[in-house]
């Protein structure tokens, strides 16, 4: 008999005491953190990408007056922590932990199927983080790229 039939009165509560269960579990909630940090602005009312890059333009062209004028610079405005700013550390931490989890079920001979399924997670979960941070960086050069080039309309008249 299975061990981890639902007709077994202890099996779901020897489950529960699995060190491969923990690491499943800990690894789906990382893997469910970092696909929120990546769709999660989407979900976000935001302004159309021609008045962001129309402030973006202006705020360069508003800092390269004040400083040719000797201008000071503004008080930054302090901005409120959120919860959000804690999402790129939490998925991969939470993955990591995921991985020992399984780790320790496989040393402790557990069911082997929990410790793949915890691992697999995991490392899914940091193989999407990085992936998701690396198509950042590739967006961002590209973006600065293009401001570069177009430097010259900025402070025309």
């Amino acid at each position: 008999m299975n061990e981890l039939q639902v007709s077994d009165p202890h099996g779901f509560a020897k489950l529960l005491k699995s060190w491969g269960f923990w690491g499943v579990m800990t690894g789906a909630l990382a893997l469910v953190l970092v696909l929120f940090q990546i769709f999660g602005p989407a979900l976000e009312p935001a302004p159309s990408a021609a008045t962001q890059v129309g402030e973006i333009a202006g705020e360069i062209k508003r800092a390269a007056w004040r400083s040719f004028l000797g201008l000071p610079k503004p008080e930054p405005e302090p901005v409120a922590v959120t919860y959000r700013s804690y999402l790129p550390l939490a998925g991969p931490i939470l993955a990591t932990i995921a991985i020992v989890l399984s780790l320790i079920s496989l040393v402790l001979r557990e069911n082997r199927r929990l410790a793949a399924y915890g691992t697999s997670l995991g490392v899914g979960a940091i193989v999407a983080h990085f992936f998701w941070w690396a198509l950042l960086v590739i967006a961002g050069v590209l973006l600065l790229v293009a401001i570069i080039e177009n430097i010259g309309d900025i402070f025309s008249f």
